[in-house]
């Protein structure tokens, strides 16, 4: 098909792209001849080898002065601006009034064009597609505050692997095209032999071609100009050296800067740029040839770069008609105009990805998806965090427009949360290939937004409580009377639920005595069970059962009695420990005949008492039996290169199969009336005295008058791994009778399932057949399907059929010199927990679970505790009043109150911007930000993936119209309903209600 009519018609243009004035010699096109695009860029990681503010100091704020300087001295020039942190870090720190006058006239002009927008250049494989949408949504909403612009092209050169996720999310952002690198080799080598690097992609089966992407695949260079030529030794084209840390030089020289152009070698360097242009322009369709000219750290000197760009280019363009080559400054906006005059017609992609990725056939990049396991679950525990947060603060802020908490104060700690979570999710932040000093810098700004976070909603929560309270004395107290008198105060356990759907979970908290009892706002004892924690011999774990409505909190106090019988004949189970000795596999002749069962309304689990493993499971309610067996096992690599490939914080290059990593099991059963817990220990062998694995496996039995329906058919697992010994990757195997195929279901980014083939490779076949697991993974028969759900991102593969495993920690080190200096070589001893949730099941069974178990894995209940006085005629929660209810096809993506510093005028904020107005009342809090979104594919379900029609008058009926920013959907939109990103959020008024088809329809 063609290529899609995105552009303006030329009367639309803007006059500046139609006749701007050609400096000579620096912009021409030869009859027929090919013509390059010249696009100038620095490669700006948001992190990975050196801190922010370590990049900020060296090179990263002269990049965006000097560019602002030489840009302006040139009118041709032109420059493109990617990783909004370092830009907004240097617009509101750095930045002289001039030099923001001079880059309003830049944007304007067309010759400073911002790609992708986001916060960074977010990674493809391991991220969530909520952290996606936030990053892009901080940047966009800073670039149209700023200067009214919204990115309209995508510069994704660097992530590891392509998902196909991320062009369906920018298709619903209203990019024009998007732009990739990294993708197998082999097949990149393919694609560019037959010209077919450049398609139509239609990431989302469901969506198809209502949000397909026009995609560009750089060639074998990538984002970088060639770094060699072949009359010099040094850096190629980059007159500017190589950045200097921890300090610029005083005297602007830095290391390996290229020889100048001069008269002597102005014949040589355009010999050798032509000759490259020429190389690419064999690998695509069009005579228009895409020259990035830049790499990582580039620009920080750009006066020497554009005095020597400069000639180079005027050079080429006066021999124009000898080289067949014109050249040009341009944008990435300038080439994909130009590949739209061309009417091609393209090629269709579907919605398949370019996971995993590989460089060479023993260099797989599939180690990142697992490499810092606890980076990547605090990552993902602040965003639910933020979650939650955003949630609260909108709906106390139209319920309390006058409310004494100080809004802009609050709206500040939310901030600090949003580019913390949007900052991690650079390509070498979640990915876990960052320096541990950078690493180091991601934990402590998460960390210190989600304590921010955290204050914020128990002050919400004190707020509301003595509002309450207020309200309550007014009515029955006299004057003379504080009413305070009698009251009793004790720990307090407020619950919140961040989901927009009724909730049944138990909720854990730690106690020091098991002499407690718990009751809720009424004074009436609830269902709770406590018994020896997990974690601490001195401590208890309580187990509270809580009903919590949606965006609803409930109060639960915890009472230590002194009469322990008392406490627990009202209201608290205590749980019996039950102990069996360690077993070997290889010393039992008897597996596999002493079974025992763990049960509950869903589930049996038989365990074999002679290893001390699972043994199988029952769905109990379709009565199908799945051998099950899981075990730890570790993949050994080499860390000598001198004895072949190595694994590192990228790479994973296991040195032949997985072996067994302990063998002998350890097992208790914690039986309670309301939880059971299977306590697994793996030690090394029968000697060592402490276990380098544990599994805990949690199933739960619900009262009548509860719903337990997604409690009850889970198998809740948290693991313990470390710290392990070095060069060892670890991974949970999950052996079951399933006659998969070795056919492996992952997600994309939490979006949408991939189907996974096992394929066999001449070299690193496992490590070539392991993907990312961002939320979801599922192997399956005509049986029954086995569903894996994570709240951190890992890598899975099926090794070998009714097999998956999942990848849990690493730890190495290496002697490739690369690695050694910049710190890259994961020697991590971190002891890392995380969790799994696994359901089974017939396959309609487990469809109708999964997707609402995955959204309460994510968005687990935040419980905040305090000193709050007890009263039996408390009122129920306060935001529980009016709480709403999503059906279960549908999600609560995001409900926030942006502080978005712009009108809802879009011609007004224009025009504002174009006088040098700018609104300077502080943040708007009475916008919201909403997005619902769909939350199953089409065809995945015969109901549930059916479109479901949403009343927001009704749903929203506490909060004005005019305060809710929801466009009505446009064509295609519905996926993220609602405005996925502020170009779809500028509205002021709010729909009465909107459809809501499929996620991917």
């Amino acid at each position: 098909m063609r290529l899609p009519a995105w552009l303006p018609p030329l009367w639309l243009l803007p006059l500046w792209l139609l006749s701007s004035p050609r400096a000579s010699g620096l912009r021409g096109r030869a009859p027929g001849g090919l013509r390059a695009f010249v696009v100038p860029h620095s490669h700006m990681d948001v992190g990975w080898v050196y801190t922010v503010q370590e990049s900020m100091h060296a090179y990263a704020a002269n990049v965006y002065t000097s560019v602002t300087e030489e840009l302006n001295r040139g009118k041709q020039r032109k420059f493109i601006a990617v990783e909004q942190e370092f830009f907004r870090l240097w617009w509101s720190r750095v930045a002289t009034d001039t030099q923001k006058h001079q880059v309003h006239q830049l944007v304007k002009e067309g010759r400073l064009e911002f790609i992708i927008g986001g916060q960074v250049m977010h990674d493809e494989a391991v991220t969530h597609i909520d952290d996606q949408i936030l990053q892009l949504t901080e940047g966009h909403g800073f670039l149209y505050e700023t200067f009214g612009v919204r990115p309209q092209f995508s510069w994704h050169v660097d992530p590891f692997g392509a998902s196909a996720a991320t062009p369906t999310l920018f298709a619903l952002a209203g990019f024009n095209a998007h732009l990739i690198s990294r993708i197998d080799y082999d097949l990149k080598e393919d694609m560019q032999k037959a010209k077919e690097l450049q398609f139509v992609w239609q990431g989302s089966p469901s969506l198809a071609e209502s949000q397909e992407i026009f995609t560009h695949v750089m060639d074998q260079y990538s984002y970088c100009t060639p770094s060699h030529v072949p009359f010099s030794n040094r850096s190629g084209f980059y007159w500017n050296g190589i950045a200097l840390f921890p300090n610029p030089p005083e005297d602007g020289v830095y290391p390996n800067m290229s020889v100048p152009v001069t008269d002597a070698s102005l014949s040589l360097y355009a010999q050798t740029m032509v000759a490259n242009i020429k190389e690419r322009a064999a690998w695509f369709r069009t005579q228009d040839v895409l020259w990035p000219w830049g790499c990582d750290k580039q620009f920080f000197n750009s006066s020497v770069q554009f005095a020597n760009m400069d000639p180079l280019l005027a050079y080429i363009n006066n021999h124009s008609e000898e080289f067949g080559v014109t050249v040009e400054y341009a944008t990435v906006g300038d080439y994909f105009h130009a590949i739209h005059d061309r009417d091609v017609t393209w090629s269709i992609r579907n919605q398949q990805d370019f996971l995993p990725y590989s460089t060479e056939p023993f260099q797989t990049w599939t180690g990142f998806y697992t490499s810092r396991s606890s980076l990547k679950g605090i990552a993902r525990r602040a965003s639910s965090c933020l979650y939650a947060g955003e949630s609260m603060f909108a709906q106390y802020v139209l319920k309390n427009p006058r409310g004494p908490l100080s809004k802009p104060e609050s709206l500040e700690q939310l901030q600090k949360l949003r580019w913390a979570v949007s900052e991690v999710q650079h390509h070498d932040g979640i990915t876990g290939t960052e320096s541990p000093k950078v690493r180091d810098m991601y934990v402590d700004n998460l960390m210190e937004g989600m304590l921010a976070v955290k204050k914020l909603m128990a002050s919400i929560i004190l707020d509301v409580f003595w509002a309450e309270k207020k309200e309550e004395l007014q009515a029955g107290v006299s004057d003379r009377d504080s009413g305070k008198q009698g009251s009793e105060v004790g720990p307090c356990a407020v619950v919140y639920n961040p989901l927009a759907w009724t909730v049944t979970t138990f909720v854990t908290v730690t106690v020091h005595s098991p002499g407690v009892m718990v009751l809720d706002e009424s004074g009436h004892p609830v269902p709770a069970q406590i018994q020896n924690s997990t974690y601490s011999q001195s401590t208890y774990d309580l187990y509270i059962l809580a009903t919590i409505e949606g965006l609803s909190y409930r109060r639960y106090y915890i009472k230590t009695t002194g009469k322990f019988e008392e406490a627990h004949q009202e209201s608290t189970s205590i749980a019996r420990v039950f102990q069996f000795g360690r077993k070997s596999k290889k010393s039992s002749h008897y597996s596999g005949k002493r079974l025992f069962p763990v049960t509950n309304e869903c589930y049996s689990i038989l365990m074999d008492r002679d290893t001390n493993l699972m043994h199988s499971i029952t769905e109990r309610e379709s009565n199908q039996t799945v051998q099950v067996t899981q075990q730890f096992l570790e993949y050994k690599v080499n860390a000598d290169l001198e004895h072949g490939p190595i694994s590192d914080n990228y790479l994973f290059t296991p040195d032949g199969s997985a072996v067994q990593a302990s063998d002998v099991v350890g097992l208790e059963i914690v039986a309670g009336k309301l939880v059971t817990e299977i306590r697994q220990y793996f030690y090394r062998n029968f000697t060592v005295k402490d276990y380098t694995y544990a599994a805990y496996s949690r199933i739960y039995s619900i009262p009548k008058g509860y719903d337990g329906k997604l409690l009850c058919h889970r198998i809740e697992q948290e693991y313990r791994v470390g710290p392990l010994d070095l060069n060892r990757e670890a991974v949970l195997r999950t052996s079951t009778d399933l006659n998969s195929g070795q056919v492996l279901y992952t997600d994309n980014n939490g979006y949408q399932m991939q189907r996974r083939t096992y394929r066999a490779y001449v070299n690193n076949t496992v490590a070539r057949n392991y993907y990312p697991m961002v939320q979801t993974a599922f192997m399956e028969d005509n049986r029954s399907r086995l569903v894996l759900l994570s709240e951190r991102s890992h890598g899975v593969s099926s090794q070998g059929n009714g097999q998956i495993e999942v990848m849990l920690h690493r730890r190495l080190w290496n002697n490739f010199e690369w690695d050694l200096n910049y710190n890259l070589t994961l020697n991590d001893t971190s002891v890392v927990r995380p969790t799994l949730w696994l359901l089974l099941g017939p396959k309609p069974v487990t469809t109708a679970l999964y997707q609402m178990s995955r959204m309460a894995l994510e968005h687990r209940p935040v419980v905040i505790f305090g000193e709050l006085p007890i009263n039996n005629q408390m009122p129920p929660g306060y935001l529980q009043k009016d709480a709403p209810t999503l059906p279960s096809s549908l999600h609560l993506q995001i409900l926030s109150i942006p502080g978005w510093q712009y009108g809802c005028n879009h011609t007004e904020h224009l025009q504002n911007l174009q006088k040098g107005h700018r609104k300077e009342s502080g943040p708007d809090l009475s916008r919201v930000l909403l997005r619902i979104c769909h939350l199953y594919e089409v065809g995945e379900d015969p109901d549930l993936s059916q479109p479901v029609a949403v009343n927001l008058k009704g749903r929203m009926e506490t909060a004005s119209r005019s305060h809710i920013a929801i466009s009505a959907p446009e064509s295609g939109d519905s996926g993220f309903c609602g405005g996925a990103l502020p170009h779809r959020d500028l509205g002021c008024e709010g729909s009465e209600s909107m459809e809501v088809e499929n996620s991917q329809t």
